[in-house]
This record gives C-alpha cells, structure tokens and sequence, in this order.
C-alpha cells in the first residue's frame, strides 16, 4: 500500500509538472498585403502554438483567394473581369461578404460604396497603376455612371452585377472579416483570452495575462512620427481606425487624399484626419470606419448616433492641432478610461 501511494504520489506530481499553466503566446505574419499580429493566453500552457498559426494562415489564405483584387485568380477579381450581367455561384463567404457591401452601403448613405473601385484606379490608389497627375474632369464624369453598390444583385447563392464592367472592391472590410474571422477560430479551439490585429484593425476578448483588460491605442493623425492620441479600453470588441494622413500624392501644391467620394468622383476636402469605431464585428466597425472618414463630422455623428454606434472622429485644424469629436455611445470608453 505505501508503494502505491508512493506511485501515486509521484505519478501526480509529474502531471502537475506538465501543467505550467495559463500561458502568452506571440503570433505574427503577412497577409493581404499587410501583418497581422496576434496575442493569446493558453488556457493551459499545453497548445501546439504551430499548429494554431498553420490553422490561421489557411484560413487567412482563404479571405485572400476570395475577396483579393490583388490576386487576379482570386473569387472576386474573377468576377470583376467577367464582362457579363449573367449570374455566377458565389462561395458562403463572396455571399457574407457582398451582404456586408450591401449593408454597410445602406448604413453610410451610399458614402461607403464598394464598387467606387474604378474611381481609385483612376485616381491612382489602387492596384493597377500610380499616374503621376489627377484625372481630367472628362475622365471622372465618364467613370461615374459605373459606380452605384445597388447594381450589385445577389439572390441565394447567385451573384451578378447590372453592368458588364462594375468593379467590386473590399479592401475597406476584408481585413475586419480576417479579424472575425481569426478570433472565431481562436474561439473554436477553447482560446477566449486574445488580441487579434490585422493591418491596424483589431477585435479583443477576455483578458491578458495579467487578467487586465486589454487597452487600445488610438494613434494620433501625423505622417512623421507615431503617438499616442488616446487610450481606451474596448472590452469585447473589435476596434477599426480609418485614416487619410498617410495615403496622398501632391500635384502643383494640392493634396490628394486616398477616400474618394463616390458622389462627386473625387478625393475627400474636409479635415476630417481619422475615424475609429468601436463595434461587437470588426468588418462592420472597418466598413464604418472608413465610410464616416469619407462624408466627414456633421453627417458621421448624424448616422453614428442615430444607430447608437460608437465612433470617434480626429480633424485636424488649420493650425496643426487636433480636435476630437465623439458619438454618445463612444464617451462611455472616454469615462472608463479617466477612472483607471
């Protein structure tokens, strides 16, 4: 009996051994033309962290060959070279995806306009090419007629477009769909303590290490340097920042931002340097992002209160200072913050 107990004794001591307990782990890597940087505590120190950033990559890997314009085999570039209204299958996520486009059209007033894609070709910041002066007023007027989100049909599994040449871009939400979409694979495998960040868009749930709850930086608008212009703290959220002060070309003294309005066909005037939204989805809170940065404060702060959505907007003054305007439902993070 006493050698058994001995047995047991040692037999659960070298259990515990191999249990070191909750763990950090660091995760980083490329994708869709940017990083991605992941932190998440192992509930028991015991995950094969390889095999979880190989699942990461897949999945990444596949967000990439749908809804890349980079990639000219991907689902999306395919059917933007098709020069046909016929309805082709679309995959669940293309369906997940053009239903957000849609959604996110409707919710910004037609400011964020994923087919607006031809306009940013034109204007040089997209993948085709880079002109070295703005596009004429003819060349803008001609492109306008196939911008428009509602030519965008999509019943069931069917998608088509109502013109031949209508080019959908979802660069302003893809990288917040990877984020979701990382976070419920972290989700799948018992992980529900984590930071998710790709590109700068990111989403938060549970708690560090430390068991603190994670806090977010928000950088203030400058193209020379990187600081801090706010903190906060998200709690289970996914945090979006869309910004104009980073992607420009000048010509004869004059600025030309990367947003293009899609109503007029040009790039945004108003001071308006950045926009961060807080939200449950990062593809939404991406897709707001970038739809208030492009109609500016007055109608950004209409919208966001009228929906109850968090936003944060940063314009800059004439005199190289910055002014920070909130919704209602974002000065409850603004509070939580002081009280730390």
């Amino acid at each position: 009996m006493l050698r058994n107990l001995l047995l047991f004794t040692l037999l659960a001591g070298l259990t515990a051994c191999s249990d070191p307990g909750p763990q950090k782990v660091k995760l980083e890597g490329h994708t869709m033309g940017t990083t991605y940087h992941i932190t998440y505590i192992d509930p028991t120190g015991q995950q094969d962290e390889q095999q979880i950033q190989q699942k990461i990559d897949a999945l990444l890997l596949q967000v990439n060959q749908v809804a890349s314009t980079y990639m000219p085999d991907s689902e999306l570039s395919r059917f933007n070279s098709m020069q046909s209204t016929t309805p082709v299958q679309a995959s669940a996520m293309m369906q997940l995806l053009v239903r957000e486009a849609l959604q996110l059209g409707d919710l910004t007033q037609g400011y964020l306009d994923p087919t607006v894609g031809p306009l940013v070709n034109l204007w040089g910041f997209g993948p085709t090419h880079r002109p070295e002066k703005a596009p004429s007023d003819a060349e803008i007027a001609a492109m306008l007629p196939q911008i428009g989100y509602h030519q965008i049909q999509l019943n069931g599994d069917q998608l088509s477009k109502t013109r031949p040449e209508l080019y959908i871009d979802m660069s302003s939400f893809a990288k917040g769909y990877g984020v979701d979409a990382v976070a419920e694979l972290l989700d799948q495998n018992q992980i529900h303590n984590y930071l998710v960040e790709i590109g700068g868009e990111l989403k938060t749930k549970g708690q560090s290490l430390a068991q603190k709850d994670w806090v977010i930086a928000v950088e203030k608008p400058m193209t020379d340097e990187q600081v801090v212009q706010r903190l906060f703290q998200p709690k289970d959220n996914a945090v979006a920042t869309s910004g104009d002060y980073r992607i420009f070309f000048e010509e004869n003294g004059q600025r030309f931002s990367h947003l293009i309005d899609p109503k007029t066909g040009r790039p945004v005037t108003h001071r308006v340097a950045s926009v961060t939204v807080v939200h449950p989805s990062c593809m939404r809170a991406d897709g707001l992002a970038t739809g208030f940065l492009v109609m500016g404060v007055d109608k950004a702060l209409e919208i966001a209160n009228a929906e109850q959505l968090a936003v944060m907007l940063i314009e800059k003054n004439p005199d190289g200072s910055f002014t920070e305007h909130y919704s209602e439902a974002f000065k409850p993070y603004l509070h939580q913050m002081s009280q730390n």
